[in-house]
């Protein structure tokens, strides 16, 4: 008996053979693009791995749920450092303009404690220091 060797057709082809096969068709997207974000999913994930146990796993979702959180905050932090620069009637977010949005914010405060170089401080004048121009005597 004599066996003829017949090449694979689609029909008796793998299931995996199949599957590459239509990939080629659909463009390739980014794990960011995927999941609808701007922040970059696959280095983030490359953070996670590397920063944590040589063996710990890390799953794809915490890659794109911190991805999803830092784009929220820094949203957050942008617009609010937007307004504060439209309140000022300029044009470009400087230091001073982010700082004046993180303090105003409470949230944004109690989350980020850290120093902003060039940010200054927030113009504030405690009420005991305030005279009354009523009670004062005329010369």
């Amino acid at each position: 008996m004599s066996r003829v060797y017949e090449s694979p057709t689609a029909d008796s082809a793998p299931d995996n053979i199949l599957n590459k096969l239509d990939r080629k068709d659909k463009p390739t997207l980014s794990q960011s693009a995927r999941s609808g974000l701007q922040f970059p999913v696959g280095r983030i994930h490359r953070y996670l791995k590397a920063k944590g146990n040589s063996n710990a796993r890390v799953g794809a979702k915490a890659a794109v749920y911190t991805a999803a959180i830092l784009e929220y905050l820094t949203a957050e932090v942008l617009e609010l450092a937007g307004n504060a620069t439209k309140d000022l009637k300029v044009k470009r977010i400087t230091p001073r303009h982010l700082q004046l949005a993180i303090r105003g914010d409470e949230e944004l405060d109690a989350l980020i404690k850290a120093t902003i170089a060039g940010g200054g401080v927030l113009p504030h004048i405690h009420k005991s220091l305030i005279g009354n121009t009523k009670t004062g005597k005329k010369m």
